[in-house]
């Protein structure tokens, strides 16, 4: 049938301006504002996802991830995806039904785990901390012995609470009870001590748009010897596609490379900019810096008399709930900082809801001039 049986509906056409996004300083849970060198990295040429020069971008990203995380995993890869669908994956390749799956949940993002374990045919188990509290070792070894799982899974840094969870000896619990440590680093890598191999972590997920200083988009995954052990000898078949770690291997480390989806090329040589950032400046170093402008904002906050949700020996280097003083509206103040000063910073999730502020100091933005914007204009809404 030719188009011009067709009369065009031109009624239906929009004239758009040019897009005019606001400079807005994000300083909520993420995302945080891109290094200028990672949005000019985004500039760069399309090439196609098999592309022998992208092939090489993709190793580069693997290879700097795997100095990020501290780790030699040889299947340690970027997700086309948000955090989430790096979460996904882990559970989707590691859990099969009936594997009993612990869920150390103190927060939102623990919760979710618990909600994908269980889509994968898990038989979820729950250790239950209060939001804004950490758990003790021992609580975490009494919910091995009781609960004998196959996986063990915590956030290192609950997004949710601002809530830093030690690992310490949680490696050595896991070996002698024969099961996996499973361990979300979304908003740790990068920006808080962090060492996968050292700490025993089997399986390890974060984003790109946290500590890294890049667009969200693409979510690293690492899987250890232990982990690749497991889903190489699973019963059932890996009930997802996309996640599939057989068939992204294939694409990562294949000889010839094999296609499976076409990659966000642009998203990966802003990741990569974001990782030869870390590299450049150092883990060490920048560990310190976020822990430096972590306790410069937390005395600034107190200078305005605000306190921040968690005890100083849990607090986040890279993100800090804010308690929420009586009589305010939470919601008010984060639109009034938005309007007046083009500064973002999030509300509390679930349980804390309408109680706290959460604050990012991640990458790029942990700097002592973007605390000083921040809590002077904190200070001005909240006098008014």
């Amino acid at each position: 049938m030719s188009i011009d049986t067709f009369a065009i509906n031109d009624n239906h056409r929009l004239n758009l301006p040019t897009l005019d996004m606001p400079p807005r300083i994000l300083l909520g849970a993420g995302p945080s504002n891109s290094h200028p060198r990672v949005l000019a990295a985004l500039i760069a040429p399309t090439v196609g996802h098999l592309d022998p020069t992208f092939i090489r971008v993709m190793d580069e990203v693997g290879e700097l991830l795997r100095y990020a995380w501290q780790t030699d995993n040889a299947y340690t890869i970027a997700i086309s995806g948000t955090g989430s669908a790096a979460m996904e994956a882990a559970f989707a390749n590691v859990v099969e039904p009936g594997d009993r799956v612990l869920v150390a949940v103190n927060g939102y993002f623990g919760r979710r785990m618990v909600d994908m374990a269980g889509r994968y045919g898990g038989d979820v188990r729950c250790l239950e901390a209060e939001w804004g509290r950490a758990f003790r070792f021992e609580d975490i070894e009494q919910g091995l012995e009781t609960h004998r799982p196959q996986v063990l899974a915590l956030v290192q840094a609950e997004t949710s609470t601002g809530v830093g969870q030690p690992l310490d000896g949680l490696a050595e619990l896991c070996r002698a009870h024969d099961c996996l440590l499973l361990v979300d680093t979304v908003t740790s890598l990068g920006g808080a001590p962090l060492f996968v191999d050292a700490w025993g972590i089997d399986i390890a997920y974060s984003g790109s748009q946290k500590c890294l200083s890049a667009p969200s988009g693409l979510s690293p995954l690492t899987f250890g010897p232990r982990a690749l052990d497991k889903i190489a000898g699973r019963r059932v078949p890996i009930a997802n596609w996309y996640m599939n770690a057989d068939l992204l291997g294939k694409y990562w480390a294949g000889s010839p490379r094999a296609y499976h989806h076409t990659a966000p090329m642009h998203l990966f040589y802003a990741l990569r900019e974001g990782l030869r950032l870390v590299a450049e400046e150092g883990l060490a170093e920048r560990w310190a810096r976020h822990q430096t402008i972590a306790e410069t904002l937390w005395a600034g906050l107190e200078e305005i008399g605000l306190s921040p949700y968690v005890a100083r020996e849990f607090r986040l280097p890279s993100l800090t709930t804010v308690r929420v003083p009586d009589g305010v509206d939470a919601a008010a103040v984060s639109r009034r900082l938005l309007a007046e000063y083009n500064i973002e910073i999030a509300g509390g999730l679930g349980e804390l809801a309408g109680k706290v502020w959460r604050v990012g100091h991640m990458g790029y933005n942990a700097r002592r001039e973007t605390v000083a914007v921040l809590l002077r204009a904190l200070g001005k809404v909240l006098e008014r």
